[in-house]
């Protein structure tokens, strides 16, 4: 299959690259080093010729901070919902949406606003349109992964509030064979949460991090919240990760039910255990 890749450069968009590729796929790259701005490509007029002899498309794009210009409207929205509508005009019927857990009705940053104002417009068109919802996903050359090691490498952990919150890691490589089943077979249901095999505190997910490369589990800080966030509008200067919305998102909790992507796939996602020893 001849398939068009957005967000080709980035953590996930790579790794999906390799997949397709590996599996004999023709893979049309978009991202900004390949020479194409998403920014600029906001009709379904932009996008109809990088469309021509495509036989599916994937959006992988995503932003964890608007940086450098970047913006979740154009990029997560506006661009996405152009293309969706360019593949209904080109007769392309199978569109994979990356969204993100949490894009849905009780959404409140614009990080996750924008994630799910594009999932509700592929899910209007009349396409074979599937929308994913990754949890916290992990694995070689993520970003947030490189700031959690960090994190659990200290030898006293830091923690924003009690730390009690939930995350479900979802192995990169579980995302990946989620999004190559899709081009071949529709999920029962065309919404999935994509997450790990079960959900963790954020204490125990960075405990396991440490027990992975070798470490006893640390002592941890709980710093209060109102703290975190006023000093969290000067370290997103430094590091985007560290912008409010992000930790907001984080104490809201990333969980969901595992059981249909695990009928979907014909097994259990890896465990945090079994994703850490693939790293």
């Amino acid at each position: 299959m001849k398939i068009l890749l957005t967000g080709a450069s980035g953590f996930i968009g790579r790794h999906l690259a390799q997949a397709l590729t590996a599996e004999g796929h023709q893979v049309t790259p978009i991202s900004r080093r390949n020479g194409q701005d998403m920014q600029t490509l906001l009709t379904p007029e932009a996008w109809l010729p990088f469309l021509q002899g495509v036989d599916a498309v994937i959006n992988s794009v995503g932003i964890i901070a608007e940086i450098r210009g970047q913006t979740f409207e154009k990029l997560h929205h506006r661009a996405p919902a152009a293309l969706f509508r360019a593949c209904e005009q080109a007769g392309i019927r199978r569109v994979v949406q990356i969204s993100a857990l949490g894009a849905d009705a009780q959404a409140f940053t614009p990080y996750q606003l924008s994630k799910y104002a594009a999932d509700e417009v592929l899910r209007r068109l009349p396409l074979e349109g599937v929308v994913l919802r990754p949890s916290l996903v992990y694995g070689q050359g993520g970003a947030s992964m490189a700031l959690f090691q960090r994190l659990a490498n200290l030898p006293l952990i830091p923690l924003v509030g009690d730390g009690q919150y939930r995350v479900q890691p979802v192995h990169i490589s579980d995302v990946v064979a989620t999004v190559l089943q899709c081009l071949h077979t529709l999920p029962a249901q065309r919404t999935l949460d994509v997450v790990g095999a079960q959900p963790l505190t954020f204490v125990e997910w960075l405990q396991q991090l440490r027990r992975a490369a070798g470490k006893h589990p640390a002592p941890t800080l709980a710093i209060p919240f109102a703290a975190v966030m006023a000093s969290a509008h000067v370290g997103r200067l430094v590091m985007p990760l560290l912008h409010p919305d992000n930790l907001r998102m984080l104490q809201r909790g990333n969980v969901a039910d595992v059981t249909p992507l695990a009928a979907f796939l014909g097994r259990m996602p890896l465990s945090v255990e079994e994703g850490l020893c693939c790293i």
